[in-house]
């Protein structure tokens, strides 16, 4: 069984280097895009068990690529953590109506981080 592929989406490079960093050490493959066009042709290529998508972005914002993976009837089972510095009520509203799984406001505790992409996946693999 190969382990979950998780996509990290953002433009912040240091935040890609150290969820890397985190995911790989935690056994998970590990895919990069540092935007959302970028995010939207490695989901494309790749069926992600989990994309961890930044919000604000320079070209395509997390909401739009949230949106485009739900709309694809072959990527249904791919689970979605907005990971955001946008906090407020209607930027969370507006991450689950785009599809989010769960939205979790920048900064985060990557312990609360792992817990979630655990049990997200976890889940993943009860319903295959």
């Amino acid at each position: 069984m190969t382990a979950p592929a998780i996509l990290l989406v953002d433009d912040e490079p240091n935040i890609v280097m150290s969820l890397e960093f985190l995911m790989r050490k935690n056994g998970y493959q590990v895919g990069i895009a540092r935007n959302g066009t970028e995010a939207l042709a490695a989901i494309n290529q790749t069926p992600y068990d989990l994309v961890l998508l930044d919000v604000m972005m320079p070209d395509v914002d997390g909401y739009q690529v949230c949106r485009q993976l739900r709309q694809r009837p072959d990527r249904t089972a791919t689970k979605v953590i907005f990971l955001s510095a946008k906090s407020q009520p209607a930027d969370v509203q507006k991450g689950y109506d785009a599809g989010a799984d769960l939205y979790i406001p920048k900064p985060f505790s990557t312990r609360q981080l792992m817990q979630k992409v655990r049990e997200l996946l976890g889940d993943a693999a009860r319903t295959l």
